[in-house]
């Protein structure tokens, strides 16, 4: 009970801060700024949507078929199609619950692969390393390519001042890495001391079972393969973000360095509030301000391709739930 009024807490907090976001974003909109929002979004091209569309679920199918990598050394064999239901129907659970996502992705892979859910859970661990990993990449190929941009974005959101953008970028990367270094270093040199303590205890069998699931990805007999879906669903978001800039005026002359930084801070934005609302749509215009767009401007195309990337979920998650029973009903289905 006490743990459910902690994740129903946790989750208006969260999305309470999403609220707080969309105001703080739109609050110096005055109406002008609201019919300048309104005469662009009457140009805004539509049909570009279409095929970011198809991109993002390109990427969520690919998403399901590296998935199905990892659970083939398991010794089981899911359904292409259930593991793709299955992400699809998890994006739209953690809309409304964060979280809730991974426990129904497993469940369907249980009740129609009979895969047992203890050796999903590995998977699904081994998953989100690999995607922070990969933000990780990300950033630091923003940071090195676009040295200047970190200092701009942080000077945008928290007012920081600095003369020399590249080594405050440098410096801001040493004090993160040393900030999640820190605590594993004092772990190493103080574990013998504290071996008994049932929280160091805890830790260890943590990050034991964080190892042992970083490893499990030896046993993945397609690693080219493997990486081959890794790379195309990243390359898949960034495509979809630049096309989204193709669909309004004033992103239109907008390339792939901007699409980029977009890609990383609009999936901190993601990270911060459920589903990413309001912390995406102000990351976005945040991040697009540094490049010159109007801060109004920014904030629209954040909310239009927020809806977009949402109706995508809604809209696939609610249908893989209508077809996931039937397709499961023939034994010899079309996407085995």
């Amino acid at each position: 009970m006490i743990k459910k009024n902690f994740n129903l807490l946790q989750y208006l907090a969260f999305f309470g801060f999403g609220i707080f976001l969309i105001w703080w974003s739109a609050k110096n909109i005055n109406e002008a700024g609201w019919l300048e929002i309104r005469n662009s979004l009457l140009k805004i091209k539509f049909w570009y949507f279409l095929p970011v569309a198809v991109l993002l679920i390109c990427s969520h199918w690919l998403r399901g078929l590296r998935w199905r990598l990892l659970i083939e050394p398991l010794g089981f064999q899911p359904k292409k199609s259930n593991t793709f239901f299955a992400v699809m129907i998890g994006y739209l659970a953690n809309l409304a619950i964060p979280r809730l996502g991974e426990v129904l992705k497993c469940t369907i892979i249980t009740r129609y692969d009979k895969v047992p859910a203890d050796k999903l859970i590995g998977t699904m661990l081994l998953e989100r390393l690999i995607d922070v990993i990969c933000l990780l990449l990300v950033f630091l190929l923003l940071l090195f390519s676009q040295s200047h941009l970190i200092n701009s974005f942080l000077q945008k959101v928290f007012l920081l001042q600095n003369e020399n953008s590249f080594e405050f970028g440098v410096n801001s990367f040493v004090f993160l890495l040393l900030f999640f270094l820190l605590p594993i270093i004092t772990f190493i040199f103080f574990k013998n001391k504290f071996s008994n303590n049932l929280l160091i205890v805890k830790l260890k069998k943590i990050l034991s079972g964080v190892w042992q699931g970083f490893l499990s990805i030896r046993n993945v007999s397609q690693k080219r393969l493997f990486f081959i879906h890794t790379f195309l669903i990243w390359f898949l978001y960034l495509s979809s973000t630049y096309l989204g800039f193709l669909a309004l005026e004033e992103t239109s002359l907008f390339g792939f360095n901007e699409a980029l930084a977009v890609l990383v801070f609009g999936s901190v934005g993601i990270i911060l509030t459920p589903g990413g609302f309001g912390g995406y749509p102000f990351m976005v215009q945040q991040t697009l301000m540094i490049y010159g767009l109007n801060a109004n401007i920014g904030w629209a195309f954040g909310m239009i391709t927020w809806i977009a990337q949402t109706f995508v979920v809604v809209f696939f998650g609610l249908l893989s739930f209508v077809l996931l029973p039937f397709i499961n009903k023939k034994k010899n289905g079309l996407f085995k």
